[in-house]
Parts: C-alpha cells; sequence; structure tokens
C-alpha cells in the first residue's frame, strides 16, 4: 500500500487529524490509496520513522501534551497532577527537538529510565492510572532525548523503553474509551519498537496496536494483525525464550478477543486453543514483559470472549473454573470481577452482578470509577434490575460519577 504524499497536505486529512479523526483519516487513506482496513492496519506496523512534516508534528502533538490533558480531565483526582500537564504542554509548544540546546555531554541515564518505565507498567496494572499518568508526560520527554543523544546498542534499548511507555499510555487511553488520543500512542509505540529491532518489542508494541483498532471497531483487521505478528514473532526469533512465548500467547488472546466481537467462534476457538497451548508450554502463570500470561489468563479471556458473545452461561462456568488468589495482577482480578458481573446481568442475576461489581470497586477503585465500558454496565444493569435493587445500584453508580 501506498499513500500519496500530497494526503498529508489535503484539507480533509488535516482536518481530520486536528479532530483526532482517525476513522474519517482511514476512509481517506482507502479512497486515495485504495487500501483495505487490514492493509492499513499492516501498514501502521511497517511505516519507517521518517513521515510528513505535518503527519510527524501531530503525532507528537497529540501523544505529550494534547494526550495527557484529555486523560487527566477524565480521572477524578485529576487536579493535583493538571498543572504540571500544562508545564509540560507549554515547553512542548511548537514541538521543537526535546534535545535542543542539550550538551553533548550530557548522557541519559538508562538505569533511571527503565526505573521508570518498570513502575509506570506495575502502577498500570496495580490499577493505579492517575499515578502513571503524573509521571508519563516527564518520562516520555527524557526517553525522546535519549532516543535522540544515545548511540548503537544504548538507542536501540531507549527506543525499547520509550516502546513500552507508549504502550502504557496507549492502554490508559484505550480504558477511558479515547480511541482517537490511543491511536497516535500505539503507533509511537510500534515506530519505537521497529527501531528497537527486537522481534520480542515488536509483537507487544503489535499489541497495542491491535487493541486499539479492535477497540475502533476494525474487528477483521484487529484479528488478521494479531494472527499475521503472532507467525512473524514465530519466524523472527530462533527459539522461544518465556518473554517471546508470552508474548506470542497474549497476541492470540488479543485475535480471539477481536474475533469474538465479530461472532467469528471458528477463530475464537482456534487462536484460544493455541494460546492455551503457549501457556501450557510456559509452564505456569507469568509475568513476563507485563503481559500476566499463562493458563490463568487463557481462562480469563475465555470469560471475557463468552460475555461479548453473549454466552452468560458458559462466561459463568468458565469463571467458576479460576482460582482468583492465582491471578496475580490487580488488574486482570478488577477484568474478571467486571466480565462476571456483566454476564450475571445477561443472565438476570441482578443483585449478584451488583455484588461482584462492588467488589470489583473496593478492589480497583479507579478501573471502576473511570472506565465508560464500567459506567454502561451499571446503567444496563440499573435498567433491568428490578425495583428492590434499583435505588442501591443508582447510589452506587452516583458514587463512582455515572451519569443518568
Amino acid at each position: 500500500m501506498t499513500i500519496p504524499p500530497s494526503l498529508w497536505s489535503h484539507p480533509d486529512a488535516l482536518a481530520a487529524l486536528r479532530a483526532r479523526d482517525i476513522g474519517r483519516l482511514f476512509r481517506l487513506i482507502r479512497q486515495y490509496a485504495g487500501a483495505s482496513q487490514t492493509q492499513i492496519a499492516i501498514a501502521c506496523l511497517n511505516t519507517d520513522e521518517e513521515g510528513s512534516p505535518v503527519q510527524r508534528r501531530t503525532f507528537h502533538r497529540l501523544t505529550t501534551a494534547g494526550l495527557f490533558r484529555a486523560v487527566l480531565s477524565d480521572l477524578p483526582d485529576s487536579r493535583t497532577p493538571l498543572a504540571g500537564v500544562e508545564a509540560f504542554a507549554a515547553a512542548l509548544a511548537g514541538h521543537p527537538d526535546v534535545s535542543e540546546g542539550l550538551p553533548d555531554s550530557v548522557r541519559p541515564d538508562l538505569s533511571a529510565l527503565r526505573a521508570s518505565v518498570a513502575a509506570s507498567k506495575r502502577d498500570y496494572q496495580a490499577c493505579r492510572y492517575s499515578t502513571a499518568i503524573k509521571a508519563l508526560p516527564g518520562l516520555l520527554a527524557d526517553l525522546a532525548s535519549a532516543c535522540d543523544l544515545l548511540k548503537g546498542d544504548d538507542r536501540l534499548q531507549a527506543h525499547t523503553l520509550s516502546a513500552e511507555a507508549y504502550h502504557v499510555a496507549a492502554s490508559i487511553l484505550l480504558k477511558l474509551d479515547d480511541e482517537g488520543l490511543a491511536w497516535p500512542a500505539a503507533d509511537r509505540s510500534m515506530r519505537a519498537a521497529r527501531i528497537s529491532e527486537d522481534p520480542v518489542t515488536i509483537g507487544s508494541s503489535a499489541r497495542i496496536v491491535t487493541h486499539a483498532l479492535m477497540d475502533d471497531g476494525h474487528y477483521d483487521a484487529a484479528s488478521a494483525t494479531a494472527a499475521a505478528c503472532a507467525v512473524r514473532l514465530e519466524r523472527d526469533i530462533d527459539e522461544h525464550t518465556p518473554d517471546s512465548l508470552s508474548i506470542y500467547g497474549s497476541l492470540l488472546l488479543r485475535g480471539a478477543t477481536s474475533a469474538g466481537r465479530r461472532n467469528d467462534r471458528a477463530t475464537v476457538a482456534t487462536m484460544l486453543d493455541e494460546a492455551e497451548d503457549a501457556a501450557d508450554r510456559l509452564g505456569g502463570d507469568h509475568n513476563y514483559r507485563r503481559t500476566a500470561f499463562g493458563p490463568t489468563n487463557v481462562r480469563l479471556h475465555r470469560v471475557n470472549i463468552s460475555a461479548s458473545l453473549g454466552d452468560a452461561g458458559h462466561a459463568i462456568a468458565e469463571a467458576r473454573r479460576i482460582e482468583f488468589d492465582r491471578i496475580p495482577i490487580t488488574e486482570r482480578k478488577a477484568a474478571l470481577l467486571i466480565d462476571t458481573s456483566r454476564a450475571l446481568t445477561q443472565w438476570g442475576k441482578h443483585e449478584k452482578a451488583y455484588e461482584i461489581l462492588r467488589a470489583a470497586h473496593q478492589l480497583a477503585p479507579q478501573e471502576v470509577s473511570t472506565r465508560p465500558a464500567v459506567h454502561r454496565l451499571v446503567r444496563d444493569l440499573l435498567a433491568a434490575a428490578p425495583r428492590s435493587l434499583k435505588r442501591q445500584i443508582r447510589e452506587f453508580g452516583t458514587q463512582i460519577a455515572v451519569r443518568f
């Protein structure tokens, strides 16, 4: 697929970029380049670091100041860090090279950056989203400087860290249903991953690109991209390590989830079985590359996909098979509770659905209070529940700022 360079200066394309309307931008690409959604998805994985000035400035703007200003405005405790984000936005006004003015003798501390990226991942998996958001703007700027200033293997490591940090940013944005801002962050993650020359990092970033495709409604492209990247990862490594096997299995789970959204049960079954095989080969539940991948995570995805397909009884049966204490990650525990509540709502077990949703909030307040998807679940539960339960559900919804 070749995108005409003139497209990036076309008034319609500029308007779509300014409005962060990725769907409109995709339609323009299909119109002017004759590309399918799947081709566009694969192109996201094969874009080189260079681009037109308009393209690079727009992505830079959306993935720094604009991205975090938008995120913070949606979080309940956003007032304190907001001033810091505005200062960050002002510092990047005009989008200069972040290394401009730094002497050559200033060498970024890779160890400190690695620790900061690890902390942002821990905060994400612990559902401490506001904490991660406070740190990410400065971290992304520091990583950009490191990528510009370092050479050789150090530069490759800096790009690996940048890919991981943008992955966290995109993941949080997708939690908030802000696909327009998540897209540029996912794109930056993949660009940095490709420069890192590490197949496992590329596969990891492919997960967030697939997630962005799925959440934007491009289910065919998402599952095709996940499958293609899983095959590519196996091709590009000589022998699986725990890291690569975890990324491989996680890609299959993401593809299965996407296939479930389009009711492609055959593909769901195939990908879940392949992911389960990878989990068995891994030998247990682990958190390599912060994937939380293992046999238990495969079961968690079976619950999620069954609920998405409307198979409430099957979702509950799968949930009963899971030993809750074996789930090592708070975000995964909360996801199971939310998916189970959704299935119980579908099944008409409204009181149990409400109880489990309250338990999810107690475990991970920000996962429940900040996610639009959970707010929709509360509204669905309120609409379906008997009158005797409605007052409690409404009070709970008010507590977590649901708009009724």
